[in-house]
């Protein structure tokens, strides 16, 4: 996975190709480091190529994707020279982006990382708290796990490097930090990321018609719902 550790915003960005077998191509930014206006520009590419017929599956990462073929309908040499008309001439992304609130609780067990983040910031638990919830995230992109969104947006001040030691669980609905991004554990798992509170939003549900409650270009603000514990 791509760190998002700085933002390089350029009109004029250079495509590398991989072949992924004999049914699929990823392609990836030249650049080294993640660009916010790159990834939508990603966005665009993928919802474009989601509507040829050439295409079976599309697979959106972080500055670059994912896209399954069927070789006995298409080439790799076809399928790029799609992805590259595709990528000069992209569709413009809607100006009104789906905005999802997640209420949360910040401190007490399930955010057990929150005093130290705070004190490594030079804030207060309050501060850090506020800091948080007042920033506009956007998802990048689904990852990981089911329903787990890697999103942008942290404030440069709350950012700290993932933990050396992963735990071995975190629990669903807890909402965590790591490097540049911020999340929600859609499930019980390992996580290396740092645990600021918790959420009872239910990021993947299978039964949903959209399993994935949060996609690739929405955007997320996270509501405190009680003072630190």
């Amino acid at each position: 996975m791509r760190e998002l550790d700085s933002i390089v915003d350029s009109p004029a960005v250079e495509l590398l190709f991989n072949p992924s077998g004999c049914g699929a191509v990823l392609v990836d930014s030249r650049h080294p480091v993640f660009s916010a206006s790159v990834q939508r520009q990603f966005f665009s590419l993928a919802r474009a190529l989601e509507a040829d017929q050439q295409v079976s599956e599309v697979v959106l990462g972080v500055n670059n994707v994912l896209v399954i073929f069927d070789p006995v309908v298409s080439s790799p040499w076809a399928i790029e020279q799609l992805i590259k008309r595709l990528w000069l001439h992209p569709d413009a992304l809607s100006s009104s982006p789906r905005l999802v609130e997640i209420p949360v609780i910040y401190g007490g067990e399930a955010g057990e990382d929150l005093a130290m983040l705070a004190e490594h910031a030079g804030l207060s638990m309050e501060q850090w708290i506020k800091c948080h919830s007042n920033a506009t995230y956007e998802v990048a992109c689904i990852g990981s796990m089911p329903g787990f969104a890697y999103m942008t947006g942290l404030p440069a001040e709350l950012a700290q490097p993932r933990r050396a030691s992963p735990r071995a669980q975190l629990a669903k609905g807890t909402v965590i930090i790591g490097g540049t991004q911020a999340g929600v554990m859609p499930c019980t798992a390992p996580s290396g990321w740092h645990a600021v509170g918790h959420t009872d939003v239910d990021l993947f549900d299978i039964q949903r018609q959209q399993p994935c409650l949060l996609l690739p270009g929405d955007q997320v603000r996270f509501l405190l719902r009680e003072e630190v514990s």
